[in-house]
């Protein structure tokens, strides 16, 4: 079997990527990739079966969440890299086995003799590394057990996908919470299984929304305990004079570790993509070369990173293929990858970057032109979290009770290229003048340009952050339905929702745990759900395509 694709929201023709993926990998990285998730089950396989006997490893813990988080859309493309994770998986394997069958001997039990994942023994090189994953991706699964449930182990897996990336980020901050690791190894354990149940999997999906939740609370907790809660921040948009270095990603760690090294050195430091909320902790605007935020979204950085004179640090997913005319300028870090792509590797020594921005020609005045794709002469507002948020509550609450806010809509979720998602910005251009909008991700660039005021002091749009922080996105919903005396259902809050990637997947999944219905959902629905599944999402959560902003609004507010 070759290459067959489908986990993002662009997914050619809507139904699978299989020559190659449109966000540029290739088929060797594609199937490398399938291997790896197929390595990362057999090391769950056992890690499951040596924590029920109270065995646990950390470095087999962090390792299945970064070899799940490596397969995320725009992460790593580099083969030679795989080559490696691979090589460390079947190390990390042989550990989890050994911890499982020395527990079991301990213990006095049988020790299991596993088969599947847990068997794999790694080819010597990439082309028998790529012959062994080849039946072991999407296609085979689909042949194994149909549609319908072929889809569901993948809506999981997916799902599992992106709340390791939130497990991730909060770890390289120090913060881990074994649970997590438990019930990432025993549903990856229960993906194993040759008979697979649709009802059980359904079940399953709505575990890994719950194991998400906890991802995303630990992040939140992480993020905010070492960098201080963000607070509202207005961001500039044009560039200043001097040297310049442009981070993009999601890692706050990476971006404070770098305006560490920077400091006293004449370089500017701007934020790309979903970093532009960053500027409002308190520990990373204190640095006062974090000198303002350039460009929009990630599917435009082929045309925005051209036109920065600096280098430019990718830290997590949103990569996509350098052009030549900056491809000796920019660098990886973290699990990021991209073949003949400087990588900065777990030092964090970004002398390499500094040099790079060093020799590049930087600004030659403040203001010299404007960041590409930036609001003309004005500045974007974030910081938004739920404890800015949360601190005027009470107003928000009195407001909407002297009939001054008639609602609140959470437009947010992921950017992309498909012209279809012009969709959001007209959403929120309709939006009347007496509501609010929450936005979070970077979906956000669809309309954080525009100018939409404010009613009695508080802003109509609220940036409450990343993707990262899609916790504090809850945490406000939940901190307003106990200030009406309701939940988060009754309250006059709509959820306008835009996908892309795996992380997303993992935040819808949490929503329905939760039990929130009537969200709305686009720019189209996964390739990865069947008619079938589609149907089960419309009646038991309401779940609804997008249609136009006009219809949906007058849906939403019956006018």
């Amino acid at each position: 079997m070759g290459m067959f694709c489908y986990q993002c929201e662009q997914t050619a023709r809507g139904t699978g990527c299989t020559v190659q993926g449109v966000c540029g990998k290739d088929e060797t990285t594609a199937v490398l990739q399938d291997l790896l998730i197929h390595a990362a089950k057999g090391i769950a396989q056992y890690a499951h079966r040596a924590r029920q006997l109270a065995a646990v490893d950390a470095d087999v813990n962090q390792f299945t969440v970064e070899a799940l988080f490596a397969t995320i859309t725009n992460v790593d493309f580099d083969p030679d890299r795989l080559y490696a994770i691979l090589r460390r998986a079947a190390e990390i394997k042989d550990r989890a086995q050994r911890l499982y069958e020395d527990a079991a001997v301990k213990a006095g039990r049988p020790v299991e003799t596993l088969s599947g994942p847990a068997s794999w023994q790694p080819a010597k090189d990439i082309p028998g590394l790529v012959e062994q994953g080849r039946p072991l991706g999407i296609l085979g699964r689909h042949q194994k057990w149909g549609d319908d449930i072929a889809d569901l182990h993948d809506l999981v897996l997916f799902g599992l996908k992106g709340a390791a990336a939130y497990t991730d980020h909060a770890h390289v901050l120090g913060y881990d919470d074994d649970r997590l690791y438990a019930e990432f190894h025993r549903i990856l354990d229960l993906l194993t299984q040759d008979e697979q149940n649709a009802d059980k999997l359904l079940a399953t999906a709505l575990e890994v929304g719950k194991l998400n939740l906890g991802a995303t609370e630990l992040l939140d907790r992480a993020n905010t305990s070492t960098y201080g809660h963000p607070e509202p921040t207005m961001v500039r948009v044009t560039p200043r004079k001097g040297k310049a270095i442009l981070v993009s990603g999601h890692d706050l760690r990476d971006l404070a570790l770098l305006l560490e090294q920077t400091k006293d050195k004449g370089i500017n430091v701007y934020t790309h993509g979903e970093m532009l909320p960053t500027h409002g902790y308190p520990k990373l605007k204190a640095h006062k070369h974090l000198a303002g935020h350039y460009g929009t979204a990630w599917q435009n950085q082929q045309k925005e990173f051209p036109e920065f004179p600096g280098a430019i640090l990718m830290t997590t997913n949103c990569i996509q293929k350098p052009r030549d005319s900056y491809k000796d300028r920019i660098f990886t870090t973290g699990l990021v990858a991209f073949p003949g792509v400087r990588h900065i590797g777990a030092d964090k020594d970004f002398t390499p970057v500094i040099e790079a921005a060093l020799a590049a020609p930087g600004y030659a005045a403040d203001g010299a032109r404007k960041a590409v794709g930036s609001p003309p002469d004005r500045s974007i507002s974030v910081g938004f979290g739920h404890n800015a948020v949360m601190s005027v509550a009470g107003k928000l609450v009195d407001l909407v009770k002297a009939g001054k806010i008639r609602h609140f809509f959470l437009i947010g979720g992921c950017d992309g290229s498909k012209p279809d998602r012009n969709y959001y910005t007209e959403f929120a251009r309709r939006v009347p003048k007496d509501s609010v909008i929450l936005t979070l991700a970077c979906g956000k660039f669809k309309f954080n340009r525009l100018d939409f005021g404010d009613i009695d002091g508080i802003p109509r749009l609220l940036d409450v952050g990343q993707c990262n922080d899609s916790y504090s996105a809850i945490q406000i919903a939940s901190a307003l339905a106990k200030a009406f005396d309701t939940d988060v259902n009754h309250l006059p809050l709509s959820l306008i929702l835009s996908w892309y990637e795996q992380k997303a997947v993992a935040v819808l999944l949490t929503l329905l745990y939760l039990g929130i219905r009537n969200i709305r959902i686009g720019p189209s629905l996964p390739a990865f759900l069947t008619p079938n599944l589609v149907n089960i999402l419309v009646d038991k959560f309401n779940l609804t395509p997008i249609t136009t902003p006009e219809a949906d609004l007058e849906s939403i507010l019956g006018s």
